[in-house]
């Protein structure tokens, strides 16, 4: 007769001392959130009309989705980009009316706008007076954008707002190009250089004192001769020209870091005074 052998399953190892972890599932995602999600993996794959209908379901069929304000301005951004000037531009006007409390988006809305109108003028019955109804926006940034639109049709309209964009610095050429196509002598309020001044600090590395030498504004071209080859590109990298510091100072309060760089043997900082 053979012997029996019973076998005993193994015992558990003991759980180990302290805390133990806790496994929580993940949220499940709700149906407008999904929707909201794949719209914008559309939208980076460039497939506008499937993302434009997402964003257009969502606004249908959830009503009270609280990411609504966002949804209609990445309809509006992606009928844009699908170049639907106009219903693009109706979209951004259905988000500006319905959600004037979005700050950062208004902004980009209304420019965003202004660019479909500008390239819908004498094509459609809304562009031109939209773009006439912007000039009298309260940011003279949109003011000065819809300015220059209406000037590539010779629209005298826009000249006072031409004229506001030449003490901008990110329109002053543009809106001088646009007054002297029109035969308008461009006239601006160019601010005063005097008690201005650019501040340098310098230190090179492995010294311990700074050198300070301070420039007065109109010699602020003279700053990139300070910068090395490195440091003049690290500054074009950061958007920064070296050669148009004065445009940047001229329209920043004292005290302002214009520009900060370094390279392998010294960092610069340039501050306004």
């Amino acid at each position: 007769m053979y012997p029996l052998f019973l076998w005993a399953a193994e015992p558990p190892e003991p759980a180990p001392h302290g805390p133990s972890m806790v496994l929580v599932a993940p949220a499940r995602e709700s149906p407008p959130d999904l929707l909201f999600r794949q719209a914008k993996n559309l939208r980076y794959g460039q497939r506008w009309y499937e993302a434009a209908a997402l964003y257009r379901q969502i606004l249908r069929d959830y009503p009270a989705y609280s990411r609504l304000p966002e949804v209609r301005f990445w309809l509006a951004a992606t009928l844009e980009s699908d170049q639907r000037w106009d219903s693009a531009a109706d979209a951004y006007t259905e988000f500006l009316s319905l959600h004037p409390d979005q700050k950062m988006l208004v902004r980009e809305a209304k420019l965003n706008r202004i660019h479909c109108w500008g390239l819908r003028q004498g094509l459609s019955r809304q562009a031109t007076p939209g773009l006439l109804a912007a000039l009298g926006d309260p940011s003279e940034e949109v003011q000065v954008a819809a300015a220059l639109q209406l000037s590539k049709q010779g629209d005298r309209r826009a000249v006072e707002a031409l004229q506001k964009g030449l003490n901008r610095a990110s329109t002053s050429e543009s809106c001088r190009l646009a007054l002297i196509g029109m035969g308008v002598e461009p006239v601006s309020a160019a601010p005063t250089l005097s008690g201005r001044f650019l501040v340098l600090r310098i230190h090179e590395k492995g010294k311990p004192d700074t050198v300070t030498i301070r420039l007065a504004m109109g010699l602020a071209k003279a700053v990139a001769g300070y910068l090395s080859d490195a440091q003049i590109k690290q500054a074009r990298h950061k958007g920064v020209d070296p050669d148009r510091l004065m445009d940047l100072a001229l329209n920043a309060p004292k005290g302002t870091v214009l520009l900060s760089v370094d390279d392998k043997d010294s960092s610069i900082t340039i501050v306004t005074e």
